[in-house]
């Protein structure tokens, strides 16, 4: 049976105390029906004091869970405790939800326990702020996570590949990305007016969703979304949509496709959220995000994870587009210039390969060339302009020709290095080059060096073994520094002449001692076609993508025929 209440409202000072404090005071029977509350709990409470008075905590609030088991561990041992309750009360509240700290303490009279009393402190806005705080840290190291997996390499198929595989399972249980393709993009004939056409880049589903993949349209396809639809409405408003329960597929936007989205509710997919690509104020695509079976909806601060991701996602895609444009037009011109090589004399056999670097870098300068000269004599030509890029293309260009020009004059090579040398101070151009020239003599047998720092031509013997040839390395091209050797060797019968830019062999952090050895290490048939050749030889050592772009010139002299000598 309970004992009779305290009444803890004897002493005018300690009433004073009670009611004019901010802290929630309650008074509790050991049945744990309230006795008395202060005005600060019955205003926290949103019940007038009067109420509570007879009343369980569970009667006068049912939405709250008041950790009723510590208050129980009081009265039992005598040992105040502290706790922290949380729900609802009956007074209105912004958060979502509420949360108090409450120390209690049992009451004793004549050696009997009569109750406990409680203060309470509601702690709501500090707990939002500590929760706001571990978002943000969970944001920040996603992000960080993100950082190191999206974007690793300049290809926006790549990228976007990267994206989807990240975002699953993450935050959804299958995504897509689709992004703009460019005007000239295949050829295609424009979409029909009303119609925006947009290519699917990656698509990434989790592993117990696989066999419904198929609802998506496969990657590298064109997929047509109507005027709108959520794509094209995220895509022209730059926000984010989310539909939850697909609830708007078909009300208030035009479905791009209601078989589309038929498919997607059969295959177990429940909510969709499309979120776009944008960088430098440019439209790149979207992401469309996709929950299945138990996944729970799409909410606000999911909707600001995809934002964040999808925002540093698309700055990589920008670099990856605008890479992917300047590679494109690089290789075109550096493909352009290197395709008609002059014709060598007929007692002269050639075979060239040019290589692209990889993704890490843009086309650059190397470049290849040969010249008839008289008396028979043919000019071979190795040069690599240092930097990546159009310029850099440009320059080889410029400097292609103007080789050409100073070869017309029949010079020694040593004095067309020279020559050249000055032509490109004189352009005004801050981009050496190396260069190396070989006047082969199919009559007399020899050939003729000169280098502007280039790596050593190379000979493949009968035997099959490669040898280097020293040849006096003069400074590069462009520095003014002139001081450039000749230097005759035999053409030895049935050898094959090499010669290479450094992208062929040079690895980076690797001494270039050791990348030469690679060369000469290996063994080649000499009595097979050049161009055969040069497949083997780029096959054994371009076992990787290449880190530099790579400029092969093979030779092989022939003597001429008694009757048909040299002209």
């Amino acid at each position: 049976m309970a004992t009779d209440p305290p009444d803890p409202l004897t002493s005018p000072v300690l009433r004073q105390i009670l009611e004019g404090t901010t802290a929630g005071i309650g008074v509790l029977d050991t049945e744990l029906r309230y006795v008395y509350v202060n005005p600060a709990l019955a205003r926290m409470n949103g019940v007038p004091a009067a109420e509570h008075t007879g009343r369980t905590i569970a009667e006068v609030l049912p939405a709250l869970e008041a950790r009723e088991d510590v208050l129980r561990q009081v009265l039992a041992d005598g040992t105040p405790r502290e706790a922290t309750s949380s729900g609802h009360t009956r007074a209105a509240s912004g958060h979502e939800r509420r949360y108090w700290h409450g120390a209690y303490h049992r009451l004793e009279q004549d050696g009997r326990v009569i109750g406990l009393i409680g203060i309470v402190l509601e702690v709501s806005a500090s707990r939002q702020v500590q929760h706001d705080l571990e978002k943000a840290r969970e944001r920040l190291a996603l992000l960080d996570t993100a950082a190191t997996r999206i974007g690793t390499t300049l290809e926006m198929d790549t990228t976007c590949a990267e994206l989807a595989d990240f975002l699953v399972p993450v935050l959804a249980d299958a995504v897509t990305v689709e992004v703009v393709p460019p005007e000239e993009a295949d050829g295609l004939w424009p979409p029909p007016r009303g119609v925006l056409r947009l290519r699917r880049a990656a698509v990434s589903v989790v592993p117990s969703l696989r066999g419904q993949a198929g609802v998506f349209e496969a990657s590298g396809e064109y997929v047509r979304y109507r005027n709108g639809s959520a794509i094209p409405s995220c895509l022209e408003t730059g926000r984010p949509l989310v539909d939850n329960g697909f609830a708007h597929s078909g009300a208030g936007r035009a479905p791009a496709n209601t078989e589309r989205v038929a498919r997607c509710r059969a295959a177990g997919f429940h909510s969709g959220m499309v979120v776009p690509l944008v960088a430098r104020g440019h439209p790149i695509g979207t992401v469309t995000l996709f929950r299945a079976g138990d996944s729970p909806d799409f909410t606000e601060e999911d909707v600001i994870i995809a934002q964040d991701l999808a925002g540093r996602a698309a700055i990589s895609l920008d670099n990856a587009r605008h890479y992917t444009r300047e590679h494109g037009i690089a290789l075109e011109l550096q493909r352009a210039l290197l395709s008609e090589p002059a014709t060598p004399q007929p007692t002269v056999e050639v075979a060239s390969r040019y290589l692209p670097a990889g993704s890490t870098a843009l086309v650059g300068g190397d470049w290849f060339d040969t010249v008839q000269l008289s008396g028979g004599r043919t000019l071979l030509a190795m040069g690599d302009v240092m930097g990546h890029g159009v310029e850099a293309a440009v320059d080889m260009g410029h400097y292609r020709s103007m080789l050409r020009v100073l070869a017309a004059a029949d010079l020694p090579p040593d004095q067309i290095l020279e020559q050249l040398d000055a032509l490109i101070i004189g352009t005004g151009t801050d981009r050496p080059a190396t260069c190396l020239l070989a006047v082969a003599d199919p009559e007399r047998e020899t050939v003729t060096y000169a280098s502007a720092g280039h790596l050593p031509p190379a000979a493949l013997h009968r035997d099959g073994h490669i040898e280097l040839l020293p040849v006096p390395p003069g400074p590069p091209l462009g520095t003014g520094l002139g001081g450039y050797l000749s230097v005759e060797r035999p053409a030895l019968a049935g050898a094959v002449l090499l010669l290479f830019t450094d992208g062929l062999v040079e690895r980076r952090g690797e001494d270039i001692d050791r990348s030469l050895r690679r060369l000469t290490d290996l063994a080649a048939p000499v009595d097979i076609s050049l161009d055969a050749l040069l497949d083997r030889i780029l096959a054994k050592l371009m076992t990787t993508a290449a880190e530099d772009d790579v400029a092969v010139l093979a030779a092989r002299l022939r003597k001429p025929p008694p009757d048909r000598p040299g002209r």
